[in-house]
């Protein structure tokens, strides 16, 4: 149905080199991929010369609001003017916002860079996933997916790896610069090696539709951002801007209808494959950010391991995804669609009841036993989602249809860094009420002690204790959700269609 293979197309032009342009796409996408785990090493020494602690989350929120924005737009833009030239277009925008990056002399430089940085980021991995469905067959497209999972599993064991190499031996900035030969790389690859059969007529782009979508989803993620931490849930700043963010969303419901060639065709939503495919993304994500955001914490916190060893239990979880996306590859021509993610389903679920019984004493290998049940849960809904998406729709939609998916999982991290970090606070806030001990004047800054091993040794052992508890009992609350999601996520397969074992 859609551009399976670009050689037959068009003998009449160059052919597209499909192993080279596999390689490409997979370095475009470990650039976007190894910027989210190198900068989390980085951060302590960047924080260290810029100052801005308060600062500190921005640095990641900006990169992501951005990210987060722009998905869709480049994603319907490469179905009107063709993959290379809008995914060239994000991969420079991305290399400008990295050299600027590593020239930032203060906190508010470098958040101002990381959007422009993320502003760039929103087209790399849509587009380069699409590619790999626009040139590779459905029998194909399986096992090629597993290959692009892999990335994301790569990125994750080597970026803290690097992040920390360079910062100890050369200097912060490298962390950002080292896109840059991966990037010029990419666009040669891309200019080289793919070739498309584009069809030449004049488009009608959807302003309107991009401007109140980039409203809707900004106002909302800078409240998500900042509501319960700096701002009351009940101030101003977050009833006006979720206020905005409602009424904007609204309109770009009723441009979408009437626009000749919407930013969103919401006739793709209609297909119950893509709907619970998104929907699932989206509780999905909820469960990532869950996971990788608040472990460590308790292992270095409460079982109080070093950060190699809180790292390697999130690695695990990065070695399960590609394994299981590889694996998925088979699974999805032998059993189809439902039965894979229906595997993928179960398993999410009992690695979110492995962190519902995680206890100080069960150790590390048991948090790194659930998160590599998690990523292979991951690693098996997410390979079949995307697959069954780009068989679904045709080329003209396969874009934002494959960047819709990626939307929504963007979208549940960020409502899950929120909710989640929501939880913790208040859980930790009720605990110390109840248990402060000899009236000692505790807040959830408090526990920041915990993580660093010279402070933690200097605490009374009562003391100790009490904040361990306190990020125990929190944690236990915040993986009972993650569960509930887990649940949800499986009840959302469960009504997948039945008769699909592969998509036209």
């Amino acid at each position: 149905m859609g551009q399976a293979d670009d050689t037959k197309q068009k003998p009449h032009k160059r052919e597209t080199k499909r192993p080279l342009v596999l390689v490409t796409v997979m370095l475009a996408m470990f650039m976007g991929a190894i910027e989210g785990t190198i900068i989390s090493t980085a951060m302590p020494a960047i924080v260290g010369e810029l100052g801005g602690f308060t600062l500190y989350s921005w640095v990641f929120s900006a990169y992501l609001l951005m990210n987060a924005v722009t998905v869709l737009i480049y994603g319907k833009l490469s179905d009107l003017f063709g993959r290379k030239p809008i995914l060239t277009f994000g991969i420079i925008i991305f290399l400008i916002g990295s050299i600027l990056c590593g020239m930032a002399e203060t906190m508010e430089m470098l958040i101002l860079f990381r959007f422009i940085q993320g502003f760039g980021a929103g087209a790399v991995a849509p587009i380069a996933t699409t590619i790999v469905g626009d040139i590779y067959t459905k029998e194909e497209r399986a096992k090629i997916q597993g290959y692009l999972s892999s990335v994301w599993g790569i990125s994750a064991i080597t970026g803290p790896a690097l992040g920390g190499l360079l910062v100890e031996y050369v200097s912060w900035h490298y962390v950002f610069w080292i896109n840059i030969p991966l990037g010029i790389l990419a666009i040669a690859g891309l200019w080289l090696f793919l070739h498309e059969n584009v069809e030449k007529k004049k488009h009608k782009i959807d302003y309107p539709g991009a401007i109140l979508l980039t409203v809707a989803i900004s106002s909302l993620m800078i409240v998500l951002v900042e509501a319960g931490t700096n701002w009351a849930w009940t101030s101003f700043n977050t009833i006006g801007l979720t206020g905005i963010s409602i009424v904007a969303f609204f309109l770009f419901i009723f441009q979408e209808q009437r626009a000749e060639e919407p930013m969103m065709p919401f006739n793709i939503w209609r297909e119950r494959s893509i709907f619970i495919a998104n929907m699932t993304s989206l509780t999905t994500g909820v469960m990532l950010i869950g996971i990788s955001s608040f472990l460590p914490a308790f292992v270095q916190g409460v079982m109080e391991r070093s950060p190699i060893v809180a790292g390697f239990t999130l690695t695990s979880m990065s070695i399960g995804w590609p394994i299981a996306a590889a694996v998925a590859g088979r699974l999805l021509l032998n059993i189809g669609y439902r039965t894979t993610s229906l595997i993928g389903g179960a398993s999410l679920i009992l690695g979110s009841i492995m962190f519902v019984t995680l206890t100080p004493e069960a150790g590390p290998l048991w948090a790194a036993a659930g998160s590599f049940l998690v990523g292979v849960g991951m690693g098996l809904t997410s390979t079949a989602f995307i697959v069954s998406i780009q068989s679904t729709v045709a080329w003209q939609q396969r874009g934002i249809a494959t960047a819709a998916n990626m939307f929504m999982r963007n979208l549940g991290n960020t409502v899950g860094a929120a909710l989640l970090g929501g939880i913790l606070n208040s859980s930790i806030i009720s605990f110390m009420k109840k248990n402060g001990g000899d009236g000692q004047d505790l807040s959830i800054d408090t526990t920041n002690v915990l993580l660093k091993e010279t402070e933690r040794m200097k605490l009374p052992l009562e003391l100790k204790e009490i904040l361990q508890n306190a990020l125990t009992n929190a944690l236990h609350s915040v993986y009972l959700v993650v569960l509930v999601f887990a649940v949800v996520s499986m009840l959302f397969i469960l009504f997948l269609p039945k008769n699909e074992k592969t998509a036209d």
